[in-house]
C-alpha cells in the first residue's frame, strides 16, 4: 500500500507541467569577475562566434556596448554613436547574428519612449556602432502613465527575438506584488508599434524569487530562459502568438544576488551576470542545466 502511494504522488507531481519546481545540486559557479568598470550589468549577449560576451549597462551609465572575451578581459568599448542611454536593460542577437538593445526600462511605469535598438555591431576590432533600425512601441492595455500601483505591470528589463518578432517579459513592481507577468510581441521592424498582449502568466515566490531580470532563448526556439536573482524560470510549450499555455519551470539557484543578464552559452549551459555592490556580485556565472 506504501509503494502505492508514493508511486501515486510521483506520477501527480510529474503530470503538472504549469509550475514545475525543480531543486537541483547544480552550483552556480564563478567564471571569471567582471572588469571594475562595469558595475551595473544589465544584459549580455554572445557574439554570434561565440568569442565575444557583449554587455551593457542600464540607466545612469554611457551610451556602449563593452566586448569581453571569454575570460573576462575587456576587449572593446563600442560607442554607440547615434543613440541615448535611456535606460537600456536587456541585449540579445536574431539568428542571423544582428544584435539588439532593449530602451525598455520604466521603473516608474510612465515612459513614452520605449525602443528596441538594431545596431551594426559586427566585431570586438569596433570602436563605434550605429543604431541602423528603431523599434518604437507602447503597451496594449496601458492607458496612464502611470497606471495605479496595484497594476505597474510595463516596467521591462527581459526579451528575445524569433522568427522576424520581438518578446518581452515585464518585469512587475506592482504594490502587492504576486508574480504576474505580461509576455508581448512586437514585429522586428522600422516603425512605431502597439505591442501585442499575447500572455499573462504567474511566477511563484516574492519578488527576489520571480521579478524577470533578463531572459534568453536556446538554438532551437523552444525554451525561454527567464532570469530572477535567486532562481531562473524555464519557458516551454508556448506558441508564437499565444504564451498563455506557456509550461513554467522553475530551477533555484541557491545563491541571492542582484542578476541582471543570462544568455545560452550553449543549450545545455547558461551565463549569467550580477551587479557589483559592497559585499557580493560584478561576476559572470556557469549555471549547467540537465
Amino acid at each position: 500500500m506504501l509503494r502505492f502511494f508514493v508511486l501515486s504522488a510521483f506520477f501527480l507531481l510529474s503530470c503538472n507541467p504549469k509550475a514545475q519546481d525543480s531543486s537541483r545540486n547544480n552550483e552556480l559557479k564563478v567564471e571569471f569577475s567582471l572588469p571594475k568598470k562595469l558595475k551595473e550589468v544589465s544584459g549580455i549577449a554572445l557574439s554570434q562566434d561565440k568569442k565575444t560576451i557583449w554587455a551593457i549597462e542600464d540607466q545612469g551609465n554611457k551610451n556602449v556596448v563593452y566586448g569581453l572575451d571569454m575570460q573576462g578581459k575587456l576587449v572593446s568599448d563600442v560607442l554607440v554613436e547615434n543613440a541615448e542611454n535611456n535606460d537600456w536593460e536587456d541585449i540579445t542577437k536574431d539568428a542571423q547574428g544582428n544584435i539588439y538593445l532593449g530602451d525598455f526600462g520604466n521603473n516608474d511605469n510612465r515612459r513614452q519612449n520605449l525602443s528596441i535598438l538594431k545596431i551594426d555591431l559586427k566585431n570586438s576590432s569596433q570602436k563605434t556602432a550605429k543604431v541602423v533600425q528603431t523599434t518604437k512601441f507602447h503597451y496594449e492595455g496601458q492607458t496612464e502613465f502611470p497606471p495605479k500601483k496595484s497594476n505597474w505591470l510595463y516596467d521591462c528589463e527581459a526579451f528575445v527575438e524569433i522568427n522576424g518578432n520581438f518578446y518581452l517579459f515585464t518585469k512587475n513592481r506592482s504594490k502587492g506584488f504576486d508574480g504576474t507577468f505580461l509576455v508581448f510581441q512586437v514585429p522586428n521592424k522600422e516603425g512605431d508599434f502597439q505591442a501585442k498582449l499575447i500572455g499573462k502568466l504567474k511566477l511563484n515566490g516574492k519578488y527576489n524569487d520571480a521579478a524577470i531580470t533578463s531572459a534568453a532563448i536556446n538554438s532551437t526556439n523552444n525554451k525561454i530562459v527567464l532570469l530572477n536573482h535567486k532562481n531562473i524560470h524555464i519557458l516551454s510549450g508556448f506558441e508564437a502568438n499565444d504564451f498563455s499555455a506557456a509550461n513554467i519551470q522553475k530551477i533555484s539557484l541557491n545563491h541571492n544576488s542582484q542578476k541582471e543578464a543570462v544568455v545560452y552559452l550553449d543549450d545545455k549551459t547558461l551565463l549569467i551576470a550580477d551587479e557589483k555592490n559592497k559585499q557580493t556580485g560584478g561576476n559572470v556565472y556557469k549555471f549547467l542545466l540537465q
